[in-house]
């Protein structure tokens, strides 16, 4: 596809060339190798062929200044001869794909074999037909009609595996349009700045074409390549494309080179665009990748054969500190690749063990079968073995296969993968609705088991709406904003320029919406408090600026997390300079050395009347939760120029204009929010860049910290010094001494953020590992993003950076959403949870039933026409059915389950026994006993081809109402009595048991000898629903039973630490089965890799397993500790690898590595 569209470019630009295409002064291929240069050879270039970059966008026809015009003909020409923003994603897969992936199924091969084997036999006519020597083959002799229905078990097996495959693909298919409607929308999401006709709007990534001048930000992600025309102090962190980490400078005169797919690290500017789409740098990558895919493929799988470890490692890693290698790249490269949660891994490490149990059993089945029928007919009966009757024996031979078959398809659950895929597919389209846009599937499933949510204060906990509402100004503290009259005017206007020179000119306060709405804000919001005072002091910035463009600015230092503060530089018109500052007070007021006083002239301004202005103004402002801005300026001479880079001269000795008290109001339910997540066992920590007193205010305001807690709120300073030894590094120790009490981290950096996640996280305080949730929307969040469990990014305020490292976007920067998404996670685990319960009665009561049956009358009471529907009911419909209970606002009521709590609770296990013992009494006594309770003929020991008998139909109707019934009572897992309990909000459920009454009731009354049924009367159909209602009535009788009885149920279904590896690794394996010998290798290969490629990789190493409270556990402690082994797993998250060390002392506390669960 790539070499394609590429050699369709050069052609058209060859023809072109001479000509220029579509008559601008450059052509396509001109612009790509110009975007190739770098440095100081691109701008040697652009001055030599282009005479600068105003030359440039003269050819492009666009305005440096006014952009473009904007008419649509003239941008429709631009994306035909340049091409257009997008680069086209890979092609999904058919539908037809999709089933030719489902029919690749082992025991689906296995039965289609069996049936086809046979439907072979059922149309050969044996010669030895009517010999009397082929002995109970041929007892109870068959009308004509019946040897011709033959054919119809292996027809019907064949029907069966067929629907099943189209669920599947279905399933498949709509999951993959869901994932890729999903990407879209996260594409479409993103905006740009982009000058247009003289004014700045938002567009779509996607309507950007050449020749647009795109205004770039701290904290955006390019949308495509171009040339700088001016900018303020700008770095560009180009490690996406060039894998180097440290961030470029870029100048209009020194490097004006910006590409696509790189993020602004800090300043501003403004760029003319040069190459879009699948011409921009990182296009032609994704072309070669896309070009390169299917080969890629092949050869992929063929080095996962020869070696998994190599394999592991040829995949970039993902070092701990978020520097995803091409990772982006990739994600969009394969948007279909299917992504496992640990759930899933746990569940599939299920499968697999309840699979090899079902493949013992139906290998005993069979043999036991053959060998009965054998002893039977040729020892007993001392018959011997024709050559006439052996088509016969054969037939009855394929008949124990396929019976022994069917066992199987019953025991394996393949129905809970799909669960899995159908709840978290349900819940992440309705956490859409919830404000949460979820960018990996498994992120919902985690944040059901958070236990820590680290949030951020402004915007996320506060409305994000600044308005200034205090000030300190010519000596005065006015409690609201003062009459511009009561301020000397020379100090006005200096303050009036200070505010509107010195901010981001795309930052502006545009007429509300709607009529007596509020002003919108655009840009950064503390920006636009200030100019909110401005225009409360009846004066216009934009007037000011109009005056001195951006392009007219001296220098400008942008804000960052270092500085704390943003200055711009001016050039005054005698010759010298003016630098206004602004910035957090504390910060702002150390450089000053002056004072405006009460007449508008400087005075001095020493550190104890600074002292007293913290004590009398700042504090008192902070307290009552505002956020203290200090406005200043400094006056240069021009000759000798001061040297501008030598940032801390210059930063000194300024003269304070004021301070203003901007208040961000609490947002209405975040206290409601903050103590849903206190009950349902979810610490909230607030870490944001503000003064401690204004976070300590907000944080009560929030209910996050309540008075008389024990609690700590405490500075970036001081949890530094808290957890740093002499030689300054972080000491796990001393910060699990802070973080337990910890609620405020104020004027945090975004390393303190980063420290603080990754401590909570390594921590081995508790028993469980924390799993901590992080909110941030700055480029510098990144880290603490990655590294969290869950990274929530902010959608209206977030930078593209941020959002690139989440996640789960909020598409409102709500923090009540971020519970919501807390309930989602519940709820998907207590879907899975449900539906196991179900499942596993099912599969317990129906193997059991077949080997029995057939040993004991040879043949299985189920046909396995009969047992796939059951499967069928069992695994696609129950899973659609349970998998989509909408949460409830009781699943915030209880703690977090925590990560290695077994999947399958004791309560589950006792209901499981519980109705599988139920349904065993009852179908026994049928079996055995049916015919003289109903008083009709007995189906036991029936012949080949015999008519299905009423006896067996009964059985099977009833077992299929017991499924129904107990499907109702699968609702609820922690022991509930009412098991209707919000049934009707659940359409979906309502309609599939109604809907598989139904069919049943078809199947039974008119299924006949594909079904093996007999019509039933009415009085026959209603004991079977007596009986399956009988299961409801036993529900309540298990609820009854304490759990505290049943001491022995403890650690059923419990996936050790060690299991939940080996479940990781066989996921990774592809599903492939290895011996453990191989196993074993593979770990030995793996550690080695390791040794090899330490820097790329973070290691982790845990103490492991949980020391027990029971004798016997602190027996196996005992011996434990004797032997330490070693185990190396590849965790769920991409190419991951985590080293366990199961260290088990007596006093080891347990955590889990940091990819699992």
């Amino acid at each position: 596809m790539g070499d394609m569209t590429n050699s369709d470019f050069y052609t058209k630009n060859q023809r072109n060339d001479s000509n220029h295409e579509g008559g601008f002064g450059c052509s396509l291929m001109e612009l790509r190798s110009l975007m190739e240069l770098r440095g100081t050879e691109a701008v040697v270039k652009i001055q030599e062929d282009y005479a600068g970059v105003e030359g440039l966008c003269q050819r492009l026809k666009t305005s440096p200044t006014e952009g473009l015009a904007g008419d649509a003909t003239d941008l429709d020409k631009r994306k035909e001869v340049f091409g257009q923003n997008l680069i086209p994603p890979k092609k999904p897969k058919t539908f037809l794909q999709l089933v030719w992936e489902a029919l690749q199924d082992v025991t689906l091969i296995i039965l289609e074999i069996a049936a086809m084997i046979s439907l072979g036999l059922s149309f050969y006519q044996p010669p030895g037909e009517g010999s009397e020597s082929c002995g109970t083959a041929n007892a109870g002799a068959e009308d004509e009609g019946e040897a011709e229905a033959g054919w119809i078990e292996g027809a019907a097996i064949l029907l069966s595996v067929v629907c099943v495959v189209l669920v599947t693909a279905f399933n498949d298919w709509s999951k993959e349009k869901q994932f890729r409607g999903l990407q879209s929308r996260i594409e479409q999401e993103q905006k740009f700045q982009v000058v247009r006709g003289g004014q700045v709007i938002q567009l779509p990534v996607s309507d950007i074409v050449v020749g647009d001048i795109a205004q770039i930000k701290y904290g955006d992600l390019l949308p495509a390549d171009g040339v700088l025309i001016q900018g303020n102090d700008l770095k560009i962190d180009e490690s996406s494309l060039t894998g180097e980490s440290d961030h470029v400078r870029k100048s209009a005169d020194k490097d004006p080179m910006l590409l696509s797919g790189t993020h602004v690290m800090e300043g501003s500017g403004r760029m003319v665009v040069m190459a879009v789409g699948v011409n921009s740098q990182t296009g032609i990558i994704f072309t070669l990748l896309g070009a390169g895919g299917e080969e890629e493929e092949k050869k992929e799988k063929k080095v996962k054969k020869q070696d998994g470890a190599a394999a592991m490692e040829m995949q970039p890693l993902k070092s701990a500190e978020g520097g995803e290698t091409d990772d982006k790249e990739k994600k969009k490269a394969n948007v279909s690749k299917k992504e496992k949660s640990v759930l899933q891994g746990k569940l599939t490490k299920l499968a697999v063990q309840i699979g090899k149990a079902g493949l013992v059993m139906s290998a005993i089945t069979v043999i036991i079968l053959v060998l009965y029928f054998a002893i039977d007919n040729f020892v007993l009966q001392k018959r011997p073995w024709l050559p006439e009757c052996t088509p016969v024996y054969i037939q009855y031979f394929v008949k124990f296969f396929i019976i022994g078959v069917t066992v199987l398809v019953v025991a394996v659950p393949e129905g809970l993968p799909l669960a899995v895929t159908i709840s978290l597919a349900y819940s992440v389209k309705k956490m859409m609705k919830d404000n949460n846009l979820v960018r990996h599937l498994d992120a919902c499933e985690t944040m059901g088991n958070a236990t820590a949510i680290c949030s951020d204060k402004t915007g996320t906990l506060t409305t994000n709406r600044m308005t200034a509402v205090e000030c300190f100004v010519a000596d005065v503290h006015y409690k609201e904003i003062p009459d511009p009259s009561s301020i000397p005017a020379k100090t006005l206007e200096t303050l009036v320029n200070a505010i509107s020179l010195n901010s981001a000119y795309t930052t502006k306060i545009l007429p509300a919406d709607k009529d007596g709405g509020l002003p919108k804000q655009v840009g950064n919001k503390t920006e636009c408090g200030l100019l909110g005072l401005v225009l409360d002091l009846k004066r216009d910035y934009q007037t000011v600026r109009n005056q001195i463009p951006e392009e007219k600015l001296y220098k400008v230092y942008t804000f960052n997390s270092v500085r704390k503060s943003m200055s711009t530089v001016i050039k005054l018109p005698d010759g010298n300079f003016r630098m206004y500052s602004k910035g957090a007070s504390e910060i702002v007021l150390k450089k000053c050395s002056y004072i405006l006083n009460e007449v508008g002239e400087p005075r001095v301004f020493r550190p104890r009347d600074r002292d007293e202005m913290v004590k009398k103004v700042i504090e008192p402002m902070a307290c009552s939760g505002l956020r203290t801005i200090c406005v200043a300026y400094r006056d240069f001479s021009g000759n000798p120029e001061p040297n501008w880079d030598d940032e801390n001269n210059i930063l000194t000795e300024l003269t304070a204009i004021c301070v203003v008290g901007i208040e961000d109001p609490v947002r209405p339910e975040v206290p409601d929010a903050i103590l849903k997540c206190q009950r349902a066992g979810i610490t909230v920590r607030m870490v944001t860049g503000d003064n401690i007193n204004t976070a300590r205010a907000i944080a009560i305001k929030c209910g996050i910290i309540q008075p008389g807690e024990d609690f700590l709120c405490i500075d970036g300073k001081e949890f530094n010094r808290r957890i740093r030894n002499e030689k300054g590094e972080v000491e796990q120790e001393r910060i699990d001494k802070v973080w337990p009490k910890l609620r405020v981290l104020a004027r945090s950096s975004p390393t303190d953020k980063h420290t603080l996640v990754k401590g909570i996280i390594d921590s081995t305080l508790v028993d469980q590992r924390q799993v901590v949730a992080v909110t941030g929307d700055g480029t510098n969040d990144g880290p603490a993003l990655k590294k969290a469990d869950v990274g929530f990014a902010m959608g209206i305020a977030g930078t593209d950076v941020a959002k690139e490292a989440s996640d789960i976007i909020l598409t409102d920067d709500n923090f009540s959403s971020i519970v919501k998404a807390v309930m989602w996670g519940r709820n998907v685990y207590d879907s899975i949870s449900k539906f196991l319960q179900f499942q596993l009665t099912v599969n317990v009561v129906a193997v059991i039933v077949a080997f029995t049956g057939a040993c004991i009358t040879q043949d299985s009471p189920l046909k396995a026409v009969q047992m796939l529907w059951v499967n069928l009911i069992m695994d696609t419909f129950a899973s659609l059915a349970l998998a989509t209970e909408p949460p409830t606002e009781s699943l915030l009521m209880r703690k977090p389950y925590g990560r290695n709590k077994p999947l399958i609770s004791s309560t589950m296990t006792k209901n499981i026994l519980g109705h599988g013992v139920y349904q065993l009494i009852i179908i026994f006594t049928l079996l055995f006993a049916g015919e003289q309770i109903f008083d009709i003929d007995s189906g036991r020991n029936a012949p080949l081809h015999s008519p299905p008998s009423e006896h067996y139909t009964i059985i099977f109707n009833t077992f299929v109402m017991m499924q129904l019934f107990n499907e109702i009572n699968a609702r609820k897992i922690h022991g509930e009595r009412n098991v209707f309990e919000g049934i009707f909000r659940n359409p979906i459920f309502c309609s599939i048991v109604l809907g598989t009454f139904a069919i049943q009731i078809v199947i039974v009354q008119f299924g006949g000898k594909p079904f093996s049924c007999s019509p039933l009367d009415l009085e026959k159909w209603m004991w079977c629903v007596f009986l399956g209602l009988g299961e409801l009535v036993w529900g309540q009788v298990i609820s009854t039973i304490p759990n505290s009885k049943l001491r022995f149920l403890r650690g059923a279904g419990r996936l050790t630490q060690k299991d939940e590896m080996t479940a990781e690794e066989e996921m990774n394996e592809d599903q492939e089965e290895i011996d453990h010998a191989e196993r074993e290798l593979r770990r030995g290969q793996i550690l080695w890799f390791r040794g090899l490629n330490r820097i790329q990789t973070q290691i982790e190493v845990v103490n492991t397993f949980k020391s027990g409270t029971s004798f016997q556990g602190a027996l196996r402690r005992q011996s434990s500790t004797t032997s330490q082994n070693q185990d190396v797993t590849n965790v769920s998250s991409p190419s991951h690898v985590s080293l366990c060390n199961a260290l088990s002392s007596p006093t080891s506390t347990a955590a889990a590595p940091s990819g699992q669960c």
